[in-house]
């Protein structure tokens, strides 16, 4: 039997008990001892129903790997071994296949595991979902949003390295056939105080000690930061380094992490930029001066952190300044200006600092919702993952307003918990048609009521108390509510009636205690108006309106001067409130799943369970409460054809098989153990057993029976197998003597063929050395033969040769004379004519010389007054008819662009020569000139043009440069395809090509038919030939383009006007030097106005109301030489670029 058919359950090989539902006897005790028990044994898991209780182990269990995925994926909830992965499982598999929202509450502690167990849910579903490039990118997107939450929102404490300092709501949305689709993120009260203040040891937020550890030389020296922690006064030293955690590598996950998710790097420096302005405004300090009017002022000592601030954020130093020393309240048409004092410029700088960080915060959540959004606007199902901040109950002293709103919060999600939980044990009742008993238990409405009443509740009079004016302190409010609360009977303090004793010391006097689900916990009550009102002062947030920095800019809307509200804003409680509401609104309408963490120690580590620290944990958590409602009716309930597999063999009637329904062979089973009938009830879908004790008697039986069958069967088999054996052994030993006596006839025949073998080869020796004697007889007869007729042939032939010979010298001879005297004959005449040609000579030299003398006796007296200007005019013509007849002859070809010429002969004709160049040089091009057509003309003006726009810019250039420009390469008016095009397009066609429509929503390229005219361009489909798009050309602003050898280009349209409803064109053509260049011609031409012609690797396009950068890289595209493009999320598309 394969590993996938082995049929197993909850209740095989438990340790302990694997649901507390079937806890027995159930008490406290028991309860933590059954807990123990199984933590002990590395079972972390445990159920209550389908509740699960996780108990953080403090270590690495190998309970989470891919063979663990596969073991639990389509598996029933009870089917294996309390798990997390069980309940994931279950929670998809409804939202897949019933088609039900579902919600995953995880709570507990800090330091409970709460953050771990999200992330655990979230891997599973991403491991069984569906694959494919979208839908992995869409859950690597989803998973790798944790990191990047968890580096800004998660903090060091003392109970906690990992500790969660936000609330974190997740809806996951999948399609109909459960794959993810996006995803939306909810963030609830980040603890900005930490950001100026940590209790002793603990640590600020993780992003600022991973930067300072993580970040190379030249971007810390970029930022104005340095890597020492001491440096800066926000962070803490005690705990400034956590064991076993790893901030420079953590840094390198965050930013691989915002990359995945899809921030720009841009985006991503903004960010850290913000980040080290918080930083450094802890460093800022202040000095007291006193005025003439005697009133105190603070100025900042040191400006140099000042002016790196403000060199981060890009805002002018004195503005900045001014807004730490001054503050401007505004009242209807007055405005007052007040100094601080420095305990105010102080809280000013503090209260900055908290908003720049709540505020980047908040931002980064929009972000990431931008990136993970669903793309699709069809119905989706969703799958909502809750974590939030656990109950926290700290030492006197420490439980401040930040920890009151948490315990608020989860108040709200343990009243929402009894309900749900109540409301989903009565429905399955009532669905199986089973009487439904009442169940007692604490409904803590009226502690929630004590802190959100509208009216008289904590939260309404702490709101009232910062709106009342007049003097306005933690200690009024207090009083406030000593008046208003001093009868209910979870609130006490000093003065109210519930506190028994005015001189209980446990009770200070600035304190009041409230009686949560969980137990009594003690509120101290400074800063409860300050961090309610949070206030920041509009001088600061006008001031860091006024940055240049973009992403600081956003950040604080409500310093546009334009846009001032005199109204107060709402208080951090009362937003915190609504939160909560819409919150558990949205709970509400989907499927709960519940896990409860559970912290074993406060030490952080493995193998240590503290009894009375969990004890207290599972009294808060509600869990014993939790059990007694299961277990209210019925502690157990299976469907039926589960439960009678499973118990099927201790009846005989229905063992081995049960051939009818199984609810009838359930109760034939019942009916035949005797179980008495007031133990369970049929349902109409599955059966209910009243007491636990009933199950285990059950499972006692089944184990005995199990070891009759075990028994029966290994007697069988063991029969089984001797017999087999024994057969085998028979048939062995008969065909062991069958091939024994075949050997052995084997070889008894082997030796007779050998012996007879043997015999044979004697006798055709003896005959074949006889016929060989013959044959040697015979050969030695034939070659005497052949010997004396080779002799005699020999001796003939050198006598035939000694007579030619002799002929031969006799003929030899005779040439030798003949030769001879016909020599002597020839050079006798040779000798003749030598000396006639002598006598010729000496008669021509002499006449030469007679003529020359009486030629100088004519002309003597001539050149006697003239001779020497005559002979340098004659030589000079002489050397000019040399020069001219030489350049006729070297005269270079009729080319304009051929650079060649003779060089110069003599340097006297330096200026001529040079002359002679340029001339030609001017006539050859106008000769040129001569041979262009006016067509001829304007293609050699667009080429011109295109050299200005695109040479050494654009690398597809050259490639462009023997290519003709034709135009219209589709013929239209001519092409019986595009008759109907044609039609349409009234305007003479300037240029008509295909090109192809980039799709912004998964990079695919369209055909689409480009048309230009005088006054617009179109795309029609190349199929229909329908006009897709019309655009004027004087609504056309820019063309943008890649520096590589891609043929992608963005054609941008005005703002505001028709065709920009679709927004920009993105789209490519193997002539895009072409068509940029005639489009740009055209528009100048018709609009007088020049579009703005932009070349770079990475520009952004408009499509509606969405802006997407196109980015160029340089890599190997899936179709080779071609240049692809590939969306990579909302706000990228990517195109590869083949490498030249």
């Amino acid at each position: 039997m394969s590993k996938m058919e082995v049929k197993t359950s909850l209740l095989d090989n438990m340790i302990g008990v694997g649901d507390m539902v079937l806890l027995e006897p159930l008490a406290e005790e028991s309860f933590l001892e059954n807990l123990k028990k199984r933590f002990d044994h590395n079972e972390i898991y445990t159920y209550i129903g389908s509740v699960v209780i996780s108990v953080n182990p403090y270590r690495s269990l190998p309970i989470y790997s891919p063979e663990k995925v596969e073991e639990y994926r389509n598996r029933n909830f009870y089917e294996l071994s309390p798990h997390i992965f069980s309940l994931a499982d279950e929670a998809y598999r409804s939202l897949r296949d019933q088609d039900k929202d579902q919600c995953i509450l995880i709570t507990g502690e800090s330091g409970a595991g709460k953050t771990e167990a999200s992330k655990l849910v979230m891997s599973y579903v991403a491991a069984v979902c569906g694959k494919g490039a979208e839908v992995n990118q869409v859950k690597e997107q989803l998973l790798q949003s944790n990191p990047v939450l968890e580096a800004f929102g998660n903090a060091k404490t003392v109970r906690n390295d990992n500790s969660s300092r936000f609330g974190k709501y997740m809806d996951i949305e999948f399609d109909f056939k459960g794959d993810p689709l996006g995803g939306v993120i909810s963030n609830y009260l980040l603890e900005k105080s930490r950001v100026v203040k940590q209790p002793r040891g603990e640590r600020n937020f993780h992003v600022f000690y991973q930067l300072l550890s993580g970040a190379p030389d030249d971007m810390l020296k970029k930022l104005n930061l340095e890597r020492d922690f001491s440096k800066y006064n926000y962070l803490g030293l005690d705990s400034a380094t956590v064991n076993g955690v790893d901030d420079a590598a953590n840094f390198r996950t965050v930013r691989n992490a915002m990359q995945i998710v899809g921030f720009m790097d841009d985006e991503t420096q903004s960010v850290l930029e913000v980040v080290s302005a918080v930083l450094k405004l802890g460093n800022i300090e202040f000095k007291p001066e006193s005025r003439v009017n005697g009133l105190d002022e603070s100025r900042v000592k040191d400006k140099n952190e000042l002016k790196e601030i403000c060199e981060l954020i890009g805002i002018e130093q004195t503005v900045l300044e001014r807004a730490f020393s001054f503050r401007t309240v505004e009242a209807k048409q007055e405005k007052v200006s007040t100094t601080l004092n420095v305990a105010q410029a102080y809280y000013a700088r503090d209260a900055l600092a908290k908003n720049l960080y709540s505020r980047l915060f908040s931002w980064l959540v929009n972000r990431i919702n931008e990136s993970i959004k669903a793309q699709t606007k069809t119905r989706k199902k969703v799958m909502g993952v809750l974590d939030i901040y656990g109950f926290e109950i700290f030492e006197v002293g420490h439980i401040v307003f930040e920890q009151f709103i948490i315990n608020y919060c989860n108040e709200k999600l343990q009243q929402i918990f009894i309900e749900l939980t109540l409301r989903e044990e009565q429905e399955e009742y009532i669905r199986e048609g089973i009487e439904w008993t009442h169940i007692d238990y604490f409904n803590n409405a009226i502690i929630c009521d004590l802190i959100e009443n509208n009216t008289n509740g904590i939260l309404a009079m702490l709101d009232e108390e910062c709106l009342r004016p007049g003097t306005v302190s933690d200690e009024t409010f207090l009083e406030k509510l000593n008046q208003i609360c001093a009868g209910h009977e979870h609130f006490e303090s000093r003065m109210s009636k519930n506190s028994k004793f005015l001189n209980d010391h446990t009770l200070p006097h600035n304190c009041f205690r409230i009686q949560h689900y969980a137990g009594k916990v003690l509120y101290r009550v400074e800063g409860f108006v300050d961090k309610n009102n949070d206030l920041l002062y509009r001088d600061l947030s006008q001031a860091m309106w006024k940055a240049s920095h973009n992403l600081v800019k956003s950040l604080f809307p409500d310093g546009n001067p334009t846009k001032i509200n005199l109204k107060r804003p709402p208080t951090a409680g009362f937003q915190f409130k609504a939160s909560v509401a819409t919150l558990m609104k949205n709970l509400l309408t989907k499927n709960p799943n519940y896990i409860r963490c559970i912290k074993p120690n406060d030490k952080k580590a493995a193998h240590i369970f503290t009894d009375s620290l969990v004890c207290h944990q599972v009294r808060y958590l509600g869990l014993m409460e939790n059990v007694r409602v299961r277990r209210a009716g019925y502690a157990f309930r299976q469907t039926y054809e589960p439960c009678l597999e499973r118990y099927k063999m201790l009846c005989k009637q229905t063992w081995p098989h049960w051939r009818g329904p199984a609810r009838e062979g359930v109760e034939v089973l019942l009916k035949d153990l005797q179980i008495p009938r007031e133990e369970y009830s049929y349902g109409r879908s599955k059966i209910f057993i009243r007491n636990p004790r009933t199950l285990f008697h059950l499972e006692d039986q089944r184990k005995q029976r199990l070891q009759d069958l075990a028994a029966l069967i290994q007697k069988i088999y063991r029969g089984w197998k001797c017999r087999t054996r024994f057969l085998l052994m028979k048939r062995s030993q008969i065909t062991v003597a069958a091939w024994y006596r075949r050997y052995a006839q084997q070889k008894k025949y082997q030796r007779i063929k050998s012996s007879a073998i043997v015999v044979q080869s004697y006798i055709r020796g003896w005959k074949s050395r006889k016929i060989l004697r013959e044959l040697k007889y015979q050969k030695r007869c034939t070659e005497a033969v052949t010997t004396i007729a080779a002799y005699w042939h020999g001796t003939q032939a050198r006598m035939e040769l000694r007579h030619l010979k002799e002929e031969a010298r006799n003929k030899r001879a005779v040439t030798v004379i003949w030769a001879c005297w016909l020599g002597t004959k020839a050079r006798r005449e040779l000798k003749r004519l030598k000396e006639e040609a002598r006598r010729k000579h000496a008669v021509a030299v002499i006449w030469a010389y007679w003529l020359g003398l009486k030629v100088r006796r004519d002309y003597r007296k001539f050149f006697r007054a003239n001779a020497g200007k005559k002979i340098y005019e004659f030589t000079i013509q002489r050397i000019m008819q040399k020069y001219f007849l030489e350049l006729k002859n070297k005269m270079p070809s009729m080319s304009p662009i051929d650079k060649t010429w003779p060089a110069r002969p003599y340097l006297f004709l330096e200026a001529t020569h040079t002359e002679l160049r340029r001339i030609f040089h001017l006539w050859r091009c106008k000769k040129y000139r001569d041979l262009f057509t006016e067509q001829k003309k304007a293609i050699y003006d667009e080429k011109l043009e295109a050299s200005e726009m695109f040479k050494d810019k654009k690398a597809l250039y050259p490639s462009s440069v023997g290519q003709p420009f034709q135009g219209d390469y589709l013929e239209i008016s001519k092409n019986p395809k595009y008759q109907k095009l044609s039609t349409l397009v009234e305007e003479k066609i300037i240029l008509a090509d295909i090109v192809n429509k980039i799709n912004r929503a998964n990079g695919k390229a369209t055909p689409r038919i480009f048309l230009l005219t005088k006054n617009s361009f179109l795309l029609a489909d190349q199929k229909s030939g329908q006009i897709k798009s019309s655009v004027p050309l004087s609504d056309l602003t820019s063309a943008s383009m890649s520096a590589q050898t891609d043929g992608f280009f963005a054609v941008r349209v005005k703002e505001g006007t028709p065709a920009a409803a679709k927004g920009d064109f993105l789209l490519s053509s193997d002539r895009l030097i072409e068509i940029v260049t005639k489009l740009y011609r055209t528009c100048l031409s018709s609009t007088k106005e020049k579009i703005n012609i932009e070349i770079s690797d990475e520009f952004l396009v408009q499509f509606k109301q969405d802006k997407v950068c196109v980015k160029f890289v340089q890599g190997s595209p899936k179709n080779g030489s071609v240049a692809a493009c590939k969306r990579k999320n909302n706000r990228l598309l990517e195109v590869a670029v083949p490498s030249p």
